[in-house]
């Protein structure tokens, strides 16, 4: 029989987040109840608060249309107005096993759960198998809205039956709702993958496979210059380019660890003349071949090894989306090879001074740092080296202080093998994810026995810092095209200028402005479809082309365009040889201009 537990709460004295936490748990409890009799043999799965609000897994009959979630929600509300109490009680396992007998995810569940420590949380007629965290009654659930539906595996394996995951956001107040409502609706209108397919960016093939993205020409020449501009950037400050393979053998990720932490976000083992091949996972373990190549004196140091190198990683495929979450990824990745801890400290920095000054080009400015330290009690995430690990996390707080950066702690968010300052940015969408990071690893340069010779003239073990600038060029670009919103500054900007002749007579002059524009590299393009000018400037403005130049009679008599700016409008009548030296300086100074408008910052997703 089910004994009670008593959960009273008094809501008003707990911190903000622990109440939206309690709220929207229990309003995942109200989902279920509703299903429960939309669908009466739904199978339920889980159903936890989240960042923004709360979801729940089901197995239904049939897939969930809006109107069902119109319903859903108007059930809810009935919930709520009656202001049933969460009632807690604690069963044995017959009875669990009783009560959910044609709940199978139920049963699942249970097997994890040990005898005593199995409760189930009551309101109304609805009970759920559930470990607590409530508000007391229905009537204290916060302002909500069910949002969407999407796919999930069971317990997050492809192994496993896709549920429908249904969606709901959940705050204290109507306010404070109806302002998350606007964020969303402000991430829906930058969507890289809308915007990426207007603009003819990249594509997604079903033939290629889930996560491999297409680079499209106007997307490859945003990739081409971002890598151009980051070489450069890298070659000023000592770095050298190498270019390794993106298959190795399976042994050389065993040697690294790799292979026991990751191998199964791996792709499939190949197996060829008695060999085992995989696809790289990472380009560390490559760097550290080329550094091992030959023996190296402690004058040659700093050595640092930079690559945009290809990464493969099987992310499941409920989790790939656009080109933020892809499977095949180009990481502007380096490392740095150091002699000794000052070295390290002085590396970090620049690196460090160096993500400053490319976020400043970018316009990027809605992130901040963490911290990210191993989790001491997890023996098998992280590589079990204590000192290891104080003299790596004491020498990141150095430089983070040193820098004056604002920065905050996460334990259990660190490499398996050393700890790392993250660049945390906060999207269009509210959500705050890695772009970028820094790590110190004392454990590779062990693991593969790396040695230089010292200036005592006997080998030393070097230290190795592991970076990545503008992280991977799939998720830059997906970045740049939310906060830009399409509207790229004119050094990366596809298309950075359109001619566009009124009349048929007028085209010889179109293509004269266009060859003086291309003789200064400036990519341009004449549109001489049999089109009204008009037509050809509104598609010149869906193209987001940051430049139109309108040229009839009276500019080719007067060696002028008629020039429109994007975000601007008519500038009227401007002399070519003006023009031409405007948009050259504008891309040789990679300014964020015209029309360039980056996200304003977004609010914490948490409420």
């Amino acid at each position: 029989m089910a004994t009670p537990i008593e959960t009273h709460v008094d809501l008003a004295s707990l911190p903000k987040q622990e109440r939206l936490a309690r709220m929207r748990h229990s309003a995942a409890h109200l989902l279920a109840e509703a299903m429960l009799e939309l669908f009466p043999d739904a199978e339920l799965g889980i159903g936890p608060p989240i960042d923004t609000g709360f979801y729940y897994d089901f197995r239904l009959p049939r897939s969930l249309t809006p109107e069902d979630l119109a319903w859903l929600e108007n059930r809810m509300r009935e919930s709520v107005a009656r202001r049933l109490p969460f009632q807690m009680a604690s069963i044995s396992r017959e009875e669990a096993l009783e009560r959910w007998k044609n709940q199978p995810f139920k049963l699942d569940l249970l097997k994890d759960l040990e005898d005593g420590a199995i409760t189930q949380c009551t309101h109304g007629n609805f009970t759920d198998l559930c470990k607590g965290g409530h508000v007391n009654h229905t009537g204290e659930i916060g302002a909500f809205k069910l949002t969407s539906v999407a796919g999930a595996y069971w317990r997050g394996s492809e192994k496993n039956p896709q549920l429908q995951r249904v969606y709901g956001a959940l705050f204290e107040t109507e306010e404070e709702l109806a302002a998350y409502e606007r964020q969303l609706e402000e991430a829906r209108r930058r969507d890289h993958r809308r915007i990426g397919k207007e603009l003819k960016i990249f594509e997604l093939f079903d033939e290629t496979g889930p996560g491999h993205v297409v680079w499209l020409p106007n997307g490859a020449t945003i990739r081409r210059e971002l890598q151009r501009w980051m070489e450069d950037l890298e070659l000023e400050r000592g770095y050298r380019h190498v270019v390794t393979p993106a298959v190795s053998k399976r042994q050389l990720y065993v040697k690294s660890g790799h292979w026991d932490h990751f191998h199964d976000a791996m792709y499939p083992v190949m197996e060829r003349e008695g060999e085992e091949y995989v696809l790289r996972p990472m380009n560390c373990p490559s760097h550290i071949m080329v550094f091992a190549s030959e023996l190296h004196s402690y004058r040659e140091f700093p050595i640092r090894i930079a690559e945009f190198g290809n990464m493969h990683r099987w992310e499941k495929s409920g989790q790939v989306s656009g080109m933020s979450r892809v499977r095949i990824m180009t990481l502007n990745d380096a490392h740095i090879f150091c002699t000794d801890p000052a070295m390290v400290e002085a590396e970090v920095e620049g690196v460090l001074r160096l993500m400053e000054h490319a976020y400043g080009v970018l316009g990027l400015r809605n992130y901040r740092y963490r911290l990210s330290l191993a989790d001491p009690d997890d023996k098998e995430k992280y590589v079990d080296n204590p000192e290891m690990w104080q003299k790596g996390e004491a020498l990141l707080r150095r430089v983070l202080d040193r820098l004056g950066l604002n920065y905050f702690p996460a334990v259990g968010e660190a490499a398996f093998y050393g700890p790392k300052i993250d660049v945390q940015f906060m999207t269009a969408a509210g959500k705050e994810e890695t772009l970028s990071t820094i790590q110190v690893d004392f454990h590779f340069p062990r693991q593969f026995g790396l040695e230089y010779i010292g200036e005592d003239g006997e080998r030393h073990q070097p230290i190795i810092v592991h970076r990545g600038i503008i992280s991977t060029l799939e998720r830059m670009v997906a970045l740049l095209i939310e906060e830009y919103e399409g509207n790229f500054p004119l050094w990366l900007a596809p298309v950075q200028a359109v001619v566009i002749p009124i009349a048929d007579r007028h085209q010889p002059y179109a293509r004269e402005v266009a060859g003086a524009l291309r003789q200064y590299r400036l990519r341009v393009e004449v549109d001489d479809r049999n089109e009204r000018m008009n037509a050809k400037i509104r598609d010149a403005q869906l193209q987001k082309v940051p430049y139109m130049l309108v040229v009839g009679d009276r500019e080719a008599e007067g060696r002028a365009v008629s020039l429109r700016v994007r975000g601007e409008g008519d500038q009227g009548s401007v002399p070519l040889t003006e023009v031409v030296e405007r948009l050259r300086r504008e891309r040789d100074e990679r300014l964020l201009t015209p029309g360039v408008h980056p996200a304003a910052p977004a609010p914490a997703a948490g409420g």
